[in-house]
């Protein structure tokens, strides 16, 4: 999830071509710069989710591990490398962060943690009913409705920030 001060630092101006500077290969469009009103309702769905996750007992750290998990399954690496800085700002250690992709083999993360990340995977991939349904069992028997409602709107707000990071082919560069 992003605030108003993050997304995209660099990258093309709004652009009615679609070719590169060679011509012939189509260039994507950053379409958070080419419907900057979509994308700002987009950064303000973020922050009021963000707020209520806060409201509903979620500390920071488990929204990032949320953010983190679902960019990992869709593969969006623009947006682990904001959400890798923002958890550890949210004071996550590096070994957790490091194991977060088979949480399930470990012993590092709380019982209601497991429940978010659970539910944050089934919401990613909804079409394994029979995990969708453990993962929300589990939800219920660790986290409130309303954390429950919260970590399912991370999810959601993540994935579709993990969209626009990939169909626009958003860069990662090295720090220079």
């Amino acid at each position: 999830m992003y605030t108003s001060e993050q997304g995209p630092a660099s990258g093309p101006e709004k652009s009615t071509s679609n070719q590169s500077a060679a011509g012939s290969t189509p260039r994507r469009i950053f379409i958070d710069k080419q419907s900057p009103k979509a994308y700002h309702a987009l950064v303000q769905t973020s922050e009021t989710v963000r707020a209520a996750a806060a409201d509903a007992g979620l500390d920071r750290r488990l929204v990032e591990l949320v953010n983190l998990r679902v960019s990992q399954i869709n593969g969006c690496a623009y947006c682990l490398r904001v959400h890798t800085r923002a958890a550890q700002r949210a004071g996550e250690t590096t070994e957790r962060l490091g194991v977060l992709s088979a949480w399930r083999d470990t012993e590092l993360f709380s019982p209601t943690e497991r429940a978010a990340l659970g539910l944050a995977e089934a919401t990613t991939v909804p079409s394994d009913a029979v995990a969708q349904e453990s993962a929300y069992t589990t939800a219920r028997a660790e986290l409130t409705e309303d954390q429950i409602a919260a970590v399912i709107w991370v999810a959601v707000t993540i994935n579709a920030f993990n969209r626009v990071s990939i169909l626009s082919k958003h860069p990662v560069r090295a720090d220079g």
